[in-house]
């Protein structure tokens, strides 16, 4: 019989001839191989990705949290600053009442020696000051009582008797005043107050920022 010739097996792996033996093992070996250096790849593709999305998510990161570190300490420097404005705002408020507390003690010091000089001043001044005040109040009051204090009755007696046109007036009781008179016209129905206290309150008051001004600079 003539010999037959076997159809070659073709290796599903390699596509050659279906190996053998030892042939067989090398095939296998091969692929083993080729598998895991393929797995190896992918690994370190992925690795690599992953490091990438690692990477740019802690910079997205950190970017993020020097922001926030910047705007937190952008927030405390206003913060501060506006304590700190309000704390000299407050400390000035503080000074300038305390200065003006000052200033108006020393107003009020300065009103009540002025009006301890006038009382203190002699009898002369008082019943001209008397005259003139009573001169000026005729003019609204023609006629009536006058009043004055204890010190000054004498006074102003001499005033009315002396001069004609204070004829129709007539002495009241004396009242606790510093000085001055008060006008009172028939049936008490107009008052006119020109005692010493209230005229220097009304030049006081006039004069108050000369006076601060004098005193202050």
């Amino acid at each position: 019989m003539g010999s037959v010739v076997k159809e070659q097996e073709v290796c599903p792996n390699c596509g050659h001839h279906l190996h053998t033996g030892q042939d067989g093992n090398i095939g296998l070996e091969a692929l083993v191989k080729e598998i895991r250096e393929k797995g190896r790849a992918e690994a370190e593709k992925l690795s690599a990705e992953a490091k990438v999305d690692s990477d740019q998510v802690l910079t997205a990161a950190g970017k993020r949290s020097e922001t926030i570190k910047l705007t937190a300490e952008t927030e405390v420097q206003k913060q501060t600053s506006h304590i700190v404005s309000q704390e000299v705002s407050a400390a000035n408020l503080l000074v300038k009442r305390e200065l003006l507390n000052t200033q108006k003690a020393l107003l009020d010091q300065v009103y009540e020696a002025t009006r301890k000089e006038i009382i203190a001043l002699p009898e002369s001044f008082h019943r001209e000051a008397i005259k003139k005040l009573l001169s000026d109040a005729k003019k609204e009051i023609p006629s009536g009582k006058v009043f004055c204090n204890a010190r000054d009755v004498a006074a102003l007696k001499a005033v009315i008797a002396d001069n004609a046109e204070f004829s129709k007036f007539q002495l009241g009781e004396p009242v606790d005043i510093d000085g001055g008179i008060l006008v009172e016209g028939e049936g008490a129905a107009l008052q006119i107050d020109n005692s010493y206290r209230t005229i220097l309150a009304k030049v006081w008051e006039s004069g108050l920022k000369d006076a601060s001004d004098i005193l202050f600079g």
